[in-house]
């Protein structure tokens, strides 16, 4: 299970370890497309420095944040993209510095609130471990993007249990988002932990399941693989079934998800 408490190291480890991705590549290369449709290297960067800078304001100057919020809302569908387009414009020695700089701030900010105040978001307000566990969903997804890109194996560890709760808890709004009435009952997900551990959700005696490895099922819950290409993942029952077809445990509208086939030399 997800330990609140060891989130804000794991939000640095998993920081540090994109960073050092990306901190030795030439200029050229933070040109390199990803597979995410539109979006370079840079992009990926810049889109994670942006919303830390974010998550700053909302811990550190709610009203500056409401405002920022509504004038982003304004235009739903397409503000994150612009943020990532503007970014990505930044020479990478610049914009790498503005991302370490944004994320250190951020990581003391949280620590300085008590675990239980609540921060505004683009969407419900959030919980500072909360807060810091989207933090580190986000940097883990989109750091798939860039090893994705760059060809580049990354070894799967025990961070991403927390990628995998959220995943967990986020299955009621995967059904809302898609329009669709969620389901009374509990699931039970069990999930093959990198170490060889089980990750254990829901009722045992539950009638629909979801089993596999944590990896896959990750890989899944942020959409950075097609289930076509996760094979170890198991559906029992019709509701878990659309369940995987729908999973997201990030904010916002349905994404596009990855084409089968597609799933990256890095997962």
């Amino acid at each position: 299970m997800s330990d609140p408490g060891a989130v804000p190291a794991d939000l640095r480890a998993e920081s540090e370890e994109l960073d050092a991705l990306v901190a030795g590549l030439p200029a050229g290369r933070w040109a390199q497309p990803t597979p995410a449709a539109g979006w370079t290297v840079a992009h990926q960067i810049a889109h994670l420095e942006w919303t830390d800078r974010q998550a700053l304001l909302s811990a550190t100057d709610p009203d500056a944040f409401a405002r920022a919020a509504q004038q982003a809302l304004a235009t739903p569908l397409t503000f994150v993209d612009e943020a990532a387009e503007e970014g990505a414009k930044l020479p990478p020695a610049v914009l790498l510095a503005r991302w370490r700089e944004g994320r250190d701030a951020l990581q003391r900010a949280l620590a300085a609130h008590p675990a239980g105040a609540k921060l505004s978001w683009y969407g419900p307000p959030m919980s500072v471990a909360s807060m810091a566990t989207a933090r580190l969903m986000e940097t883990w997804a989109h750091g798939q993007d860039v090893a994705d890109a760059l060809g580049v194996g990354r070894r799967p560890t025990a961070r991403l249990r927390h990628i995998a709760r959220i995943g967990v808890r986020t299955r009621d709004f995967a059904y809302v988002t898609h329009q669709l009435t969620p389901p009374q009952e509990e699931f039970r997900i069990e999930l093959r932990a990198p170490d060889g551990g089980l990750w254990e959700y829901g009722p045992a005696g539950a009638a629909q399941r979801v089993t596999g490895s944590a990896l896959e099922f990750c890989l899944l819950v942020t959409q950075r693989a097609h289930r076509d290409d996760l094979p170890s993942l198991r559906a029992e029952g019709a509701e878990a079934e659309r369940w995987l077809g729908i999973a997201q445990a990030f904010a916002g509208p349905p994404g596009k998800g990855r084409a089968p086939g597609t799933r990256g030399a890095s997962a």
